[in-house]
């Protein structure tokens, strides 16, 4: 008998437990409005500032006092649109309410435009005196100093004033994918071993069915989710394709040597630091990755590993099912090393609805912190009670217990770090709990779930997000060289990425190459291979945790509060890291190959 296809809840069928209170950040959407409409109205004050930068300090420091008031206002409301917008793409009022938020953030934009152009514009040595004649401009320090680094970059005012007006239109290319990704798409329904037909949708595939231990489930999901990224390559390749032209034709306006250089620069990483993560984890990783996929091969059964069974269970009957309770209890346990300031934190998002738990129509897919300025962090993840979430939910708590720290130490403007490190505090989290997990047990099977939870995390920052970072740079070089980014260019380039590291390990269908559709990452920079590095530098600061104790927490904790006061390879020198060399990177590729080392010794 054929059951009947299960129906997901609609937003508003979601009891409130699971979801995230966003009435702390506006209690009503009718308040938000008017906050949004506030913000427009004093867009105005601006005026009496521009062309006046140049009288003296004190214009000077009530004009960027403004900018940072209005800076808070607007990551509030920005954040309050995302949010709703993440928690159901499909509702029209949120879809118009990002729409109202791109508005006005190009309109701030473009009244705003006027004030760095003018201070790049000041005499040399300018700012360094005004910063001795005002004390309250040594806060702005860092900003305005980055900010003159830019001069050699920069355009004519009216040239940076027009590409400020146009920030709605140029974030045209992410906003149809998210649209065409979380709104539009269907996907069809499938048949499990016994004929039940179950639904499929981005968040079930990716949270539920690509690591279920059923073959047939595992194989007919991905081939439903497959065909429907396959009915819009078309649609999404237009769309990555003018994101790329996009940031390739600024590389140019702007002078850069190149679209690399510009999207570094912003992260204050060299060329050198970027290569480095790319080459060394894809060609020392790889062998130990193909020893992996051979030994689920071997010990699965499967009559060949194809790509949609990378993820499935090892020990399937061995997948400890947990609450959110539960899994909290556990978290928090793991997490007591850092001290009580925080775990205080952790504990406030776990009990005070910081985290958004529902699965529900239009929910955006994966998992992610905001951590916005003036309130505290929200957590999305779709909760399906097992002990993997566990994970997730540490790493996204990693996320918030850093910018909870920053926000609180820093000014707005010193609270974001670069994005070479952000990953650095959420993947140190989840290395916590794995260790917390192994030193409670002496279970052999539990030791083993343990380290494929640990090689899970390793999985998703050196191998799936890394290969996006490599598929980032053959895409971008193809681009400053003029190739046309056809879908079927993007899907070449995306299965000859995944062929050069699984080598013959794997065997890869044609529609493993539509696996550049599935991430939004590609439009936000070069932010894949970033996570490569925060969990370089997160492998080592466990390590260091682990063997001095206390001394090291302090570092840690020094650093997450310093925000983005510190430029990454300072940020990490002071917790006892050095970037500078690849030596981090070679030690957590060699902690990875002992741990499949241990997993192939679990089955001997």
């Amino acid at each position: 008998m054929v059951q009947a296809v299960v129906t997901r809840l609609k937003r508003f069928e979601v009891p409130e437990d699971l979801t995230w209170n966003v009435e702390d950040l506006f209690a009503t959407g009718e308040g938000w409005q008017k906050e949004m409409e506030s913000i427009e109205e004093d867009l105005s004050i601006f005026k009496q500032f521009k062309g006046k930068l140049h009288e003296g300090p004190q214009v000077f420091i009530n004009c960027l006092s403004a900018q940072e008031k209005l800076s808070v206002r607007l990551v509030q409301a920005g954040t309050y649109a995302m949010l709703r917008q993440s928690e159901d793409g499909t509702n029209p009022v949120n879809q118009a309410n990002s729409s109202k938020l791109a508005s006005l953030r190009a309109k701030a934009a473009s009244a705003l435009s006027f004030i760095e152009s003018e201070i790049l514009a000041l005499p040399n040595g300018t700012v360094e005196k005004y910063i001795e004649e005002e004390i309250e401009l040594v806060a702005y320090k860092n900003q305005l100093t980055d900010l003159m680094k830019t001069k050699e970059h920069r355009l004519s005012p009216e040239t940076e004033e027009a590409i400020a007006a146009l920030g709605e239109v140029l974030g045209a290319p992410y906003n149809v994918y998210q649209a065409g990704k979380l709104a539009d798409m269907p996907f069809s329904s499938f048949h499990d071993s016994e004929g039940n037909e179950l639904p499929n949708s981005f968040a079930l595939y990716e949270d539920r069915y690509e690591f279920s231990p059923d073959i047939t489930i595992r194989r007919n999901a991905y081939s439903s989710f497959t065909d429907s990224l396959e009915n819009y390559n078309n649609t999404f390749a237009s769309a990555y394709s003018a994101e790329v032209k996009k940031q390739v034709t600024f590389s140019k306006l702007r002078k850069y040597n190149s679209v690399t250089q510009m999207l570094l620069d912003s992260q204050h990483v060299t060329e050198e630091m970027y290569h480095n993560q790319l080459d060394i984890i894809q060609k020392e990783l790889a062998p130990h990755m193909r020893r992996f996929a051979q030994l689920k091969k071997k010990v699965l059964g499967l009559d060949k590993m194809l790509f949609c069974d990378l993820k499935a269970p090892l020990d399937s009957e061995f997948n400890p099912a947990t609450t959110y309770e539960d899994a909290s209890k556990v978290i928090l346990e793991a997490l007591k090393v850092m001290g009580p300031e925080y775990l205080e934190i952790m504990e406030k998002g776990l009990t005070e609805r910081w985290v958004d738990l529902a699965d529900n129509v239009g929910k955006s897919t994966g998992a992610f912190c905001s951590s916005p300025y003036g309130s505290h962090p929200f957590i999305l993840i779709t909760w399906t009670d097992t002990m993997r979430g566990a994970f997730v939910l540490a790493h996204e708590l990693g996320h918030a217990g850093h910018f909870y720290l920053a926000n609180k130490y820093q000014r707005i403007m010193n609270t974001r770090p670069s994005t070479y490190f952000v990953e650095a505090p959420s993947t140190l989290n989840e290395l916590l709990l794995g260790q917390h997990l192994m030193d409670g047990t002496d279970d052999k099977r539990m030791k083993r779930w343990i380290i494929l939870q640990l090689l899970g995390t390793y999985y998703h920052n050196f191998v799936t997000h890394l290969l996006e970072g490599e598929y980032q740079r053959r895409v971008y070089n193809l681009a400053e060289q003029g190739v046309p980014l056809t879908a079927k260019t993007l899907s070449d380039q995306k299965y000859d990425t995944l062929s050069a590291f699984w080598g013959d390990s794997v065997e890869l269908d044609e529609k493993a190459a539509l696996t550049w559709m599935r991430q939004p990452h590609y439009y936000m920079g070069l932010y894949p291979y970033t996570y490569s590095a925060g969990l370089t530098a997160s492998t080592a600061m466990a390590q260091s945790i682990k063997e001095e104790g206390q001394p090291a927490v302090d570092r840690w904790l020094n650093v997450l509060k310093a925000g983005g006061t510190k430029k990454p390879l300072e940020l990490l020198k002071s917790a006892g890291i050095d970037m500078s060399k690849p030596d981090a990177i070679r030690k957590a590729v060699s902690y990875v190959g002992a741990l499949v080392d241990e997993l192939e010794n679990s089955y001997e």
